[in-house]
């Protein structure tokens, strides 16, 4: 009679445990962020330097946001692929590739405090003159540029060591679409 008591406790320990444990069924959340792209108007660009031409193609804006509040949570990053071609006599020692983010009337779009700054893409190749070398292009750019669709240019800063040391400006128009 002793074990009877056990057993009919034991089972129904096992039982409201399994009921109490069990999850709830259906019940699935929608994702918290979503990822947005974005492309830059126009995709592919094209500019000529002093000393060299810089292709750029199929740009765009990759940003995480808040589903609820469609507010960008994170630093939106600047994606795409660079194509760079000596066009001087003289072999060209790229250092790296840096961007600055402008607006319609020249100024600096600014990155608040709290953004992530990756604005350079590290090359380190020598490039005979003629000869082109390519890479991917992953920065961030300041929300601003992105959120009151402000930009109007991307500054392209080239850093390349010839003898001495000299960098070369170019200007490209973009428009956030």
């Amino acid at each position: 009679m002793h074990f009877k008591r056990i057993f009919i406790l034991m089972a129904l320990c096992v039982v409201i445990g399994s009921f109490g444990c069990a999850k709830e069924g259906g019940k699935v959340e929608a994702p918290k962020r979503e990822r947005i792209t974005k492309n830059l108007v126009p995709k592919d660009s094209e500019i000529k330097g002093q000393n060299f031409l810089v292709e750029l193609k199929n740009l765009e804006i990759v940003m995480d946001i808040d589903a609820a509040s469609k507010e960008i949570v994170e630093t939106p990053n600047l994606r795409g692929h660079i194509k760079i071609t000596n066009k001087s006599n003289d072999i060209l020692d790229i250092q790296a590739v840096t961007l600055e983010y402008l607006d319609e009337a020249g100024k600096p779009i600014p990155f608040t405090s709290g953004e992530k700054i990756s604005k350079v893409s590290v090359f380190l190749r020598a490039v005979k003159p003629e000869e082109t070398t390519e890479g991917s292009l992953d920065a961030t750019i300041p929300r601003m540029a992105v959120k009151e669709k402000a930009l109007g240019k991307i500054e392209i800063n080239l850093v390349y060591v010839p003898s001495p040391l000299k960098r070369e400006t170019l200007i490209l128009s973009q428009k956030v679409e």
